[in-house]
């Protein structure tokens, strides 16, 4: 099974890196697909006539009201995309990953059909199409991270490398925008992509698990291609007996190092974990750096008009600057190296002072933590200079900002909580980070209207919350030191 098994692995890995890199998160990818709904005159009804052409390179082609509506189209998308993540993890936990995958597939075909069909007179439809293929993206982010499982040791880079990969999907906005340029049409784009829909279900049956991919994994574990090789009903009963085995080992092993802590851990409900100090920092933490990220986002192309001055030639090379360093996919497994790396040494220091694997786990995603708010901090304060050029380095430490956010978020709820409550509470921390999100909107008027484009204010108001998100890495850190000091204290 061992030679089989690997080639398996590695084509469901590499398979469900390019569905997360040309599918999974393209909603990141928003201001490359405003630039041609702007060029098809969508709600360009809302506009006065003296808002200009938007193909003038020389006029002002800020339309307030074009603009709020756009925003608003995001805010919703980007909202869907983390608040449905509570029912999708749930509907992954009940329903496993064949069904999962299934929903993900109808949902993304509508919503690409649904953009494929629209014009200037009907673009209100965005307003459903967006949400709906966020929806299905993070479905299919959901379902692959679970591949991680297959890979041991290596489990954070596989996790953040997922991540990485559905932040480079924005690339595909770019690339309908490049070939809209090219006479390509939006229509084409889209049915394109719908008809890609083929392989998303080929793949599902081929490629991944009906159920879940089990951690530890069990021997002779087969899925897809290799599950319907004449396996039998006792074969399965075995290998469902060696994985409880396998978990059993894990788990004495774990009592062993710190005892008494074992079964704390085994009588917790997901609630506690949900209500505990260490979750609620967590979605503190993510929420802030999110919410900035979404607004940097959603107003980027508002941003770049007001900084050009209207030329909409530099406008368009911005935006393809911006898409272009979208390829979070080369940035985030450094994010999960640096976490496996520290595993691994933290572990030899535990097996030396008997320390438990929880702790080590646990301080493992300090640095990660840190690094990634000190990051956002970086990129909020290149975003608040008014200087065309520098938007360049901000285009960087953006993407590698969002990549080990993300990253950073699905790897510390894997190693800092129990892995039968990781769908729900994947789920809970971005359904929860969402409804942070929808301040996005308010923000975005307030700084059109009120502080007429002047978003320095708000900048500032950023920079400050930033700050505060260092307190969780700090806290964690504190815990592990609690932790080496005295193991009983493990909660």
């Amino acid at each position: 099974m061992a030679g089989q098994g690997l080639p398996l692995h590695v084509a469901t890995l590499l398979t469900g890196l390019l569905e997360c890199l040309g599918f999974a998160g393209v909603l990141f990818g928003w201001p490359s697909l405003v630039f041609v709904f702007k060029n098809e005159d969508y709600f360009k009804d809302l506009c006065g006539p003296d808002a200009g052409p938007i193909g003038n390179a020389t006029g002002q082609a800020d339309c307030k009201a074009q603009d709020e509506r756009f925003s608003l189209i995001f805010t919703l998308g980007s909202f869907m995309n983390n608040f449905m993540t509570f029912p999708t993890g749930y509907i992954f936990d009940r329903f496993k990953t064949t069904v999962a995958r299934l929903i993900a597939i109808f949902f993304y075909t509508t919503a690409t059909l649904i953009i494929a069909f629209t014009s200037a007179g009907s673009a209100v439809l965005l307003f459903l199409a967006m949400p709906m293929l966020t929806i299905g993206g993070i479905l299919f982010l959901i379902t692959n991270l679970q591949i991680g499982n297959l890979f041991g040791q290596h489990r954070s880079t596989i996790i953040t490398l997922y991540n990485g990969a559905f932040d480079s999907s924005s690339a595909v906005f770019l690339i309908i925008k490049l070939l809209y340029e090219k006479g390509i049409s939006l229509r084409a784009s889209f049915i394109f992509i719908s008809v890609c829909s083929t392989w998303h279900v080929a793949r599902t049956f081929l490629l991944m698990p009906w159920g879940h991919i089990p951690y530890p994994l069990p021997p002779n574990y087969s899925y897809g291609l290799c599950s319907g090789n004449g396996t039998t009903k006792e074969e399965k009963k075995t290998a469902e007996h060696e994985n409880r085995e396998l978990q059993s080992k894990e788990f004495l092993s774990a009592k062993e190092e710190t005892p008494g802590a074992g079964q704390k851990q085994e009588l917790r409900s997901f609630w506690s974990y949900a209500f505990s100090r260490r979750f609620a920092w967590h979605l503190v933490w993510l929420s802030v750096i999110q919410l900035w990220h979404y607004l940097f986002i959603g107003t980027l192309n508002s941003l770049l008009t007001n900084m050009a001055g209207g030329d909409m030639a530099r406008v368009s090379t911005y935006t393809n600057a911006f898409a272009f360093t979208q390829f979070g996919v080369l940035c985030a497994p450094w994010n999960g190296l640096l976490m496996d790396r520290l595993k691994q040494k933290y572990q030899k220091e535990a097996r030396k002072t008997g320390s438990s694997t929880l702790a080590v786990a646990l301080c493992s995603t300090v640095p990660s933590l840190a690094l990634t708010s000190l990051l956002c901090l970086g990129f909020a304060l290149c975003a608040s200079v008014p200087v065309l050029p520098l938007q360049y380095l901000t285009f960087i430490l953006q993407v590698i900002s969002r990549s080990f956010l993300y990253g950073s978020n699905a790897a510390f709820l894997t190693l800092a909580f129990p892995s039968e409550h990781f769908g729900k509470l994947f789920g809970l921390v971005m359904a929860l980070s969402a409804v942070v999100s929808l301040l996005q909107f308010p923000i975005f008027t307030l700084i059109k209207g009120s502080l007429q484009n002047d978003p320095f204010y708000v900048n500032v108001m950023f920079m400050l919350a930033i700050l505060l998100t260092f307190f969780h890495p700090f806290l964690v850190y504190r815990e592990c030191r609690t932790w080496k000091e005295s193991p009983s204290a493990i909660a």
